[in-house]
């Protein structure tokens, strides 16, 4: 099974590139990992609701053309299901048995995501009742696949 992560953004802040690049490491062993960033779209500081609506969907067309065709799609999502670890790994597992080509998972930019992108995702996946930036996401992320990752092969994983 592969795992793609497509994010919205890059990831500006030194100590969280390096924690990322530190996941991605530690994940080479379990899985086939590819993080797409796509660009945010332009718009001023302060959007209209229909500047803020176009900017969405030039993102949501671009995160759909880079989402494989026949993947398991995760949307980040404050309104999301939320998962422990070993709920996470299980999902994983379940579909790594099944045979699922690429678990995707996106993360939207500061606007959220497309209605387009929430209607094709499988699930929404919430990280915590807990606002983060979305580079945090991303990391938190990172280590929660690493962690489910450990929990399916038996491995000890920090409680």
């Amino acid at each position: 099974m592969q795992v793609r992560i497509i994010a919205v953004g890059k990831i500006k802040e030194r100590y969280l590139a390096d924690g990322i690049a530190e996941y991605v490491r530690r994940l080479r062993p379990y899985t086939r990992l590819t993080i797409s960033e796509i660009g945010d779209e332009r718009r001023p500081p302060d959007p209209s609701p229909a500047q803020r609506e176009q900017a969405l969907d030039g993102e949501g067309k671009k995160i759909l053309a880079a989402l494989p065709s026949g993947s398991f799609a995760v949307a980040l999502a404050i309104d999301g299901k939320s998962f422990s670890s070993e709920s996470l790994a299980t999902l994983l597992g379940k579909y790594e048995v099944g045979g699922t080509g690429t678990f995707a998972f996106i993360i939207g930019g500061d606007l959220g995501l497309s209605h387009d992108v929430l209607a094709r995702c499988d699930l929404r996946l919430s990280l915590s009742p807990m606002t983060f930036t979305h580079p945090m996401a991303r990391l938190i992320l990172l280590e929660q696949v690493y962690r489910a990752f450990r929990i399916l092969r038996g491995e000890p994983y920090h409680k």
